[in-house]
């Protein structure tokens, strides 16, 4: 292990923890800041139906950057490539806020993933190595809670700074924020480092994208639900498994592979880097396209549909604390997200079924329970990934898990969104492409149509909505089966 990130005692992790807190909570901050801002967006920049890319674009980046950026880590100093990775952030986010259309917002986003992947894996090296292995899992309640309260402030900041400044305004919050960072990270203590020789996975990189990047495209696809787009899909679809197979090849003979391959192999973690891909989906996906449905379903305004998020979020950091100071006092990891898991799923399939004949507040009591009990699954993830890894392994196991819940945001938004379109587009193309006016101009957009076909065209949007949060419940039950087949239930 290099020595930038030794074992340390409990104050020299209150000394590390504070610094590096703001670069993470930056990192986390803007995979759903942009979410209730989207809406807006569409309105400027048009091409609604590719909204969702916006997110995406940003998860596909920090999926592919993060080992990567571990590994440099280990190579060149971690402190040293945190500083990179944060002025490449700052960077990107004044790109998107000047962006003029939605591909070059996406554009800009995919190198804002690239500078968040290095500040959220390096910070979680960092903190790793500080903390002392008795207190691990509390402090991975107290990293999964700061985690969620980076996904809680996000759709609240995102609509207020939207509806006060514009769209853009949620951009150009990280330039004084990243200054504030790059000040607290001077405080970090210097240490001797000793880096290694670092080979760059080129084929194993590019192999990875073209595993990952067609899937995407063939949902985009499948969004507009267009039987002649059919053979381009499933050719979209054989060029990801053909690339999954040479990435296979090319991780088992590559002296320092992008995945670490040997530990997938291990029962404990890929279970576990499952149940983590899972989750991801299902909490990023709802932090996406819950405003929207809000705005245009329930007619909420951005700031209110960002107000509205709040219970989900803190559920999600309360989930996460209690879980850690649970598995602190009894050292039971898989029996808590076994539970909450399957009480979450329950939740979720209810919405999907019963929506139309929830009250507003009843539909954001349910979300708050359901995320209280996703949240039992946060602390369990690292703790036990890290557990199986051994020490020697810390950083490939922290990257395994960044990966992990990175693949499954990125799908689990791209699936998510390709049902609520497909759907539409199923019901009525006319529909689909009123939906696109809604999103961009608000309920006004019904104004000049009677009222039994206004009650139609929303009937019609609410139904492409309860596929769309169906689909939500089918990653949270996928990921309570992996908790109940989890190997290792205790520590």
């Amino acid at each position: 292990m290099p020595s930038d990130s030794p074992a340390a005692p409990r104050s020299a992790f209150l000394v590390v923890f504070p610094t590096i807190m703001l670069p993470m909570f930056l990192a986390a901050l803007d995979q759903t800041i942009v979410s209730t801002a989207l809406p807006a967006m569409a309105s400027t920049l048009g091409d609604v139906e590719r909204v969702s890319w916006v997110v995406v674009s940003y998860l596909l980046a920090n999926t592919i950057a993060a080992p990567v950026c571990g590994r440099l880590g280990d190579a060149l100093g971690r402190k040293r490539m945190i500083f990179v990775a944060l002025a490449v952030f700052m960077f990107a986010s004044l790109l998107c806020a000047i962006a003029g259309s939605l591909i070059t917002l996406s554009a800009a986003r995919l190198l804002q993933g690239v500078g968040g992947a290095g500040l959220m894996t390096l910070s979680q090296a960092l903190i790793a190595g500080s903390v002392p292995p008795r207190e691990r899992a509390q402090y991975q309640g107290y990293l999964a809670a700061m985690y969620a309260s980076a996904a809680t402030f996000g759709p609240v900041a995102g609509g207020w700074l939207t509806q006060a400044f514009g769209w853009q305004a949620v951009f150009l919050v990280n330039l004084p924020l990243g200054l504030l960072a790059a000040g607290l990270l001077m405080r970090l203590p210097v240490r001797p480092h000793v880096g290694g020789a670092f080979h760059f996975d080129a084929l194993g990189t590019l192999f990875f994208a073209g595993c990952i990047a067609p899937v995407l495209l063939a949902m985009e696809r499948a969004q507009h639900f267009d039987v002649q787009a059919l053979p381009s899909m499933l050719g979209l679809l054989a060029l990801s498994v053909l690339s999954l197979l040479a990435l296979i090849w090319q991780e088992k003979r590559s002296p320092m592979p992008l995945l670490p391959v040997a530990l997938f192999r291990k029962p404990d973690i890929w279970r576990t880097d499952a149940l983590a891909a899972c989750v991801a989906g299902q909490t990023v996906a709802m932090v996406t396209f819950l405003p929207m449905y809000l705005q245009v379903v329930r007619h909420s305004t951005t700031a209110q549909s960002g107000w509205m998020l709040l219970p989900s979020t803190v559920g999600v950091a309360t989930g996460a604390l209690l879980s850690g100071k649970i598995i602190g006092a009894t050292g039971r990891t898989a029996i808590l997200p076994s539970i909450g898991l399957a009480v979450s799923a329950g939740l979720l399939l209810s919405l999907a079924a019963f929506a139309p004949y929830l009250s507003l507040p009843t539909l954001i009591v349910m979300l708050g329970l359901a995320s209280v009990a996703t949240g039992t699954a946060m602390p369990v993830v690292q703790l036990t990934v890290q557990t199986a890894a051994g020490p020697g392994f810390f950083g490939a196991a922290a990257a395994s898990v960044q990966f992990s819940r990175s693949v499954g945001a990125s799908i689990g938004t791209a699936l998510v969104g390709a049902v609520l379109f497909a759907t539409l587009a199923a019901q009525d193309p006319q529909t689909a492409d009123l939906f696109a006016s809604l999103v961009r101009q608000g309920p006004q957009v019904l104004a000049g149509l009677s009222a039994p076909q206004q009650q139609a065209i929303q009937a019609e949007i609410g139904t492409a909505f309860r596929a769309a949060f169906m689909t939500i419940a089918c990653f949270t039950s996928t990921a309570m089966l992996f908790a109940w087949w989890l190997p290792l239930r205790r520590i």
